[in-house]
């Protein structure tokens, strides 16, 4: 479906990740005049565990695309094992978090191709290669965004409310946030990496998630017979190896049995991504009246739990109900104020506990001694295991 640009939008969302599409999906789908605005080229690699848990599944058949996430290479995972440094494991099956289901692997690359079109096809006007440079202000309200599109030309447009969907960088919530910082810039404590390898040993349907000192990695397959990378490592660490992915490989990681048995033969077969992690947790929901964040603009949740995605889809979910509600139909929102306090109530009783849970989680994976006692102590009882998973979930 072909859309014209048109100058006035009911919501403008900024970044078209699984948040971004997925809530351009469900508003458009609803009537609502949606643009959505994507800086790179899709598809594109994009560092992340390409992990899509079990309950995801549910969230891409509302959006209409669950055929296709399958039939474009997606791979079934049945477990998740996590691995402590000396081989000591406990495994998550995936239908604990959804009966009678399954987890996916699936490049980032193909899954938000295929949210991309799904959101063209409702009806929202899609702007590839499109960066965003600006907020625009009526008073102290968010009233439209600054544009600078592939041919190198300004324009603006005008929106009810705006969304934050550009992940971690959150980049119109640091717009906001700059003149509250006096110029300081957060300090990344920890560097992520990723890339697909061929000849990984990991069992067809396992997601290994391995502890080390300073981090963990997870890995398992997607699409074209290649297995997904990523990991994590504290800034202190990857700067006495240069940051150099394959040192790290070598020298941090592999301190874990399981990684070096499991990776030792494989071989990337594209350059490796990395990107900086500020920090972990929630951030600011709605830092401006008419400007909210979505997915990891909205918080970062530890992706050792695997909810990454789903964290994505169910904030734009909840934020999508909420304009929903709000929106009058001949073109306007009734409230963005109470817009703002709605989403940030709805997030709050939605993640707030998950997020504390996985920040303690998260501690004792980066102390290699405690990761290994609480793994070996979760070994030993099926039952507190399934609880613990459970609370990082719904």
């Amino acid at each position: 479906m072909s859309v014209e640009l048109r100058s006035i939008y009911d919501v403008a969302i900024v970044g078209a990740g699984p948040a971004g599409s997925s809530a351009a999906i469900r508003l458009a789908q609803n009537g609502l005049k949606v643009l959505l605005v994507e800086q790179k080229k899709f598809p594109r690699a994009k560092l992340c565990g390409e992990f899509i848990s079990p309950e995801c599944l549910m969230h891409f058949a509302e959006l209409g695309v669950l055929s296709e996430m399958t039939s474009v290479g997606g791979v079934p995972l049945d477990r998740t094992v996590f691995y402590a440094r000396n081989g000591k494991f406990v495994a998550v099956p995936s239908e604990w978090f959804k009966p009678d289901s399954y987890a996916l692997g699936l490049s980032r690359a193909e899954m938000d191709q295929q949210l991309l079109l799904k959101a063209r096809e409702a009806g929202a006007h899609v702007l590839v290669e499109t960066q965003a440079l600006d907020l625009l202000f009526d008073e102290n309200k968010v009233c439209g965004i600054k544009l600078r599109g592939k041919d190198r030309k300004t324009f603006e447009v005008r929106t009810a409310l705006t969304m934050d969907a550009t992940g971690r960088t959150r980049l119109l919530a640091r717009q906001i946030a700059k003149s509250k910082a006096n110029g300081k810039k957060e300090r990344a404590d920890f560097v992520a990496f990723k890339a697909h390898l061929a000849g990984a040993k990991v069992p067809d349907g396992d997601c290994e998630i391995y502890a080390y000192r300073g981090g963990y990695g997870g890995c398992s397959q997607v699409e074209k017979g290649v297995h997904n990378l990523c990991f994590i490592i504290s800034t202190e660490i990857a700067k006495k190896y240069r940051g150099d992915a394959d040192e790290l490989l070598r020298n941090v990681v592999f301190e874990n049995e399981r990684a070096k048995h499991s990776l030792r033969d494989a071989r990337p077969v594209d350059d490796w991504l990395a990107v900086p992690i500020e920090s972990y947790g929630r951030a600011e929901l709605s830092p401006a009246t008419g400007l909210l964040t979505i997915g990891d603009a909205a918080a970062f949740i530890d992706p050792f739990t695997g909810s990454g995605m789903l964290l994505a889809f169910e904030s734009s979910k909840i934020a999508a109900g909420v304009i929903i509600d709000e929106y009058t139909g001949d073109g306007s929102l009734r409230s963005c104020e109470t817009i703002s306090d709605e989403y940030r109530r709805q997030y709050s009783v939605a993640f707030d506990r998950r997020l504390r849970i996985s920040s303690l989680v998260r501690h004792a994976a980066f102390v290699p001694f405690f990761a290994e006692t609480v793994i070996k102590f979760l070994s030993l009882s099926r039952s507190l295991t399934r609880r613990l998973a459970a609370a990082t979930r719904p």
